[in-house]
């Protein structure tokens, strides 16, 4: 099949509405590191000591509190604080699962006070179930042991609702004297509303310094917003803060202030700058929220509605870390290694019976190799059986699909319905160029067509490609849509999760069973 020439640009296409190109994500040279100075290092290490410091003290609170329960509810020759040690090694990584050591808008220990119970009365019922093996620790939960069960529970909890009240409340008192900058994305209506809202509410914690917004649609002063045209009782719409432009100047605002934090509001002038702008800030280490125009946040799904809060009553979502800077992005490379090493092992029968095959079928070198864009759009070395021998390296390089080319025999094609080609992956997997799971990679020479053609396509460039991904499982393989394939893998990087890969992984076993190929 012979590649779409209306879904792929011409080259030096550029994209609508005068928005710069996504491959600028590609282009944008490596910056060279520099030493901090002692300012920047004493700023930096009073961020990390503020970003700690709350749910160190939760963490604290979680652990007097089950310890007190421990000791106030301690019977028989058992050690005092063996349920405590019992229940701590469960209720800890529940709380944390569940975000109750995370820093929000607007804490409240009372909306925390449903989760906390739930999580200590399945703490209290795993303990419970291992004292079958451990008698001595408690005692029979008959007549007299339910009652105690009762009173460990109930102070528990009520030690760990008091403790994370005064916490909070001293958390507003620090949050007032030492307000921390802001970046608001969008200066629109909304933003103005946000940015008022802050100025006015110092328990917040916030001091917005600017507005990042290339055509704002409403800036302060504006006539239109004079006080004829306010409804009565309406907070000013117009806030003292400045827009400092687009998102060209987001790393030089973040780098000057000191600024962690970043809200992006809806009724942005251009979308598409709002997400690689809300990206880019990622990156740069800010805690992202985001103010949907939507107010039902309520009725979101709950794993959206843990990560909810409000500011002032507008409804905020906050942003994750990105995938590489969470701690299972190591069990991830951990599992890679595992994985392909042992399947290195495993199919090296297979491995020898295709490079046999291939040798026969195509003659000498039974490997491919072919230059391929991955992480932060470096150029690696893919490895492939070869199924076909290009004409030049020119068609290797620009040539879109050999699927139906009538010079591949039937080893090749079977090879390629199989996805057996594939195989010699698993050592870019070793080399650390690819990963199991992830986007899937491109030559570059196409990665520059589609970056013009689609925004979005350079920002599945975040994390490492992949031998199979989100994409290739729901069907985007091959001659398909460039568009979809670019939205399936960034929504893969944006909600990626240990159990995501696995479940990639399971289809596309059961996608192997069933080939159609491509």
């Amino acid at each position: 099949m012979t590649i779409d020439h209306e879904s792929v640009p011409r080259p030096g296409r550029t994209a609508a509405n005068g928005r710069r190109l996504a491959t600028e994500v590609l282009d944008r040279p490596a910056r060279p590191t520099q030493p901090r100075t002692a300012t920047q290092l004493g700023r930096h290490r009073r961020r990390l000591r503020s970003r700690a410091a709350l749910p160190l003290g939760l963490l604290v609170v979680d652990l007097v509190a089950a310890c007190a329960g421990s000791l106030a509810c301690a019977t028989g020759p058992a050690h005092p604080l063996s349920t405590a040690a019992a229940v701590l090694p469960v209720l800890l990584p529940l709380n944390l699962a569940a975000g109750l050591y995370r820093t929000r808008m607007t804490p409240s220990a009372l909306d925390e006070l449903p989760a906390l119970a739930a999580r200590a009365v399945v703490a209290l019922a795993v303990a419970v179930t291992l004292a079958g093996c451990l008698p001595s620790a408690w005692p029979s939960c008959g007549p007299t042991g339910w009652p105690r069960l009762l009173a460990l529970l109930t102070v528990l909890v009520t030690l760990a609702l008091l403790g994370r009240t005064l916490l909070y409340g001293l958390l507003r008192r620090v949050r007032r004297r030492h307000p921390v900058p802001v970046l608001l994305l969008g200066a629109g209506p909304l933003g103005q509303r946000i940015a008022t809202a802050l100025l006015e509410r110092p328990e917040y914690g916030m001091r917005p310094i600017g507005f990042l917004d290339p055509s704002p649609v409403l800036l302060p002063g504006d006539s239109r917003l004079s006080g004829d045209s306010r409804l009565p009782g309406d907070s000013r719409l117009t806030a003292p803060v400045p827009v400092l432009g687009g998102r060209e100047v987001l790393e030089r605002e973040v780098r000057r202030h000191g600024v962690r934090r970043l809200i992006a509001t809806a009724g942005a002038s251009d979308e598409q700058e709002t997400a690689v702008a809300l990206r880019e800030a990622v990156r740069l280490g800010c805690q992202v929220w985001l103010v949907p125009a939507l107010r039902e946040h309520g009725a979101l799904e709950p794993g959206i509605r843990r990560t909810a809060d409000h500011l002032w009553g507008y409804p905020c979502l906050r942003l994750p870390r990105p995938a590489m800077r969470r701690p299972n992005w190591a069990v991830k490379r951990a599992l890679d290694i595992a994985a392909a090493g042992l399947g290195v092992l495993l199919l090296s029968p297979v491995l020898a019976a295709c490079a046999v095959a291939v040798r026969f079928d195509t003659g000498r070198g039974v490997l491919f190799r072919q230059q391929r864009t991955g992480l932060d759009g470096r150029v690696f070395t893919v490895l492939k059986f070869r199924t076909l021998r290009p004409s030049n390296e020119h068609e290797s390089a620009t040539r879109w699909n050999i699927s139906q080319d009538h010079r591949m025999g039937a080893v090749g094609r079977l090879l390629r319905r199989s996805s057996l080609d594939e195989l010699p992956q698993l050592w870019n997997v070793l080399r650390g160029d690819m990963t199991l799971v992830g986007p899937r990679p491109e030559r570059p020479y196409f990665v520059m067509r589609f970056s013009q053609a689609y925004p979005e396509y350079a920002d599945r460039h975040r994390v490492p490609v992949g031998l199979t991904g989100l994409a290739q499982v729901n069907g985007l393989r091959g001659d398909t849509s460039i568009e979809d394939r670019a939205r399936f893998d960034n929504r893969y990087i944006e909600s990626w999760s240990l159990w995501l890969d696995v479940k990639i992984l399971l289809r596309t076993a059961a996608l192997m069973l069933r080939p159609d190929g491509s």
